[in-house]
């Protein structure tokens, strides 16, 4: 499967299509890629960064499960059969960071992770959440049609113009 995506991500621009290709103007970057596998997608590669740092800090417990939720349902999406039914699997994958985000202060409130591993932690699930929801818009996007003003022909200049091929001049 090879998807073509295009969404602004923390001021980036991302677009995916074929190869890499690199736009150097004031502060835009265009990047081309293709996504030919769930390990493809850069919300699965941060959602996994994400599970390994809750790994690390964390014993047993929901926060695993939320962190791993959030990279599992981005990759099961990925094989979903339409924009909108990855779109679903990534709103899951969303509700699971801010899961994430809710667990983490209990593991503070429990002295479980240091102040300074909440805010790190934080702000990666922050990251991931955002760059799902970048992707979700354009699925839901690219799923819109569109109507090409540009296709449309134009009235026809005179009478002339109007008869049809059946019809005697």
């Amino acid at each position: 499967m090879v998807v073509a995506v295009g969404f602004l991500v923390l001021g980036s621009w991302f677009l995916v299509l074929g190869s890499w290709f690199f736009q150097f103007g004031n502060t835009q970057r265009i990047y081309l890629m293709t996504i030919r596998r769930f390990e493809d997608l850069e919300c699965w590669q941060l959602a996994r960064e994400l599970t390994r740092q809750v790994y690390r800090v964390s014993g047993r417990g929901q926060i695993r499960r939320a962190s791993g939720s959030a990279m599992h349902n981005s990759a099961e999406g990925f094989d979903a059969g339409s924009n909108a039914e990855f779109a679903r699997f990534l709103r899951i994958a969303q509700r699971s960071c801010t899961e994430v985000k809710s667990e983490l202060y209990v593991a503070l409130d429990q002295n479980y992770i240091s102040e300074a591993e909440f805010h790190e932690l934080y702000a990666l699930t922050s990251r991931v959440h955002k760059t799902i929801g970048g992707f979700i818009r354009y699925l839901v996007s690219a799923a819109k049609p569109t109507i090409s003003k540009s296709r449309e022909s134009p009235p026809p200049a005179s009478n002339q113009e109007r008869r049809t091929k059946n019809q005697k001049t």
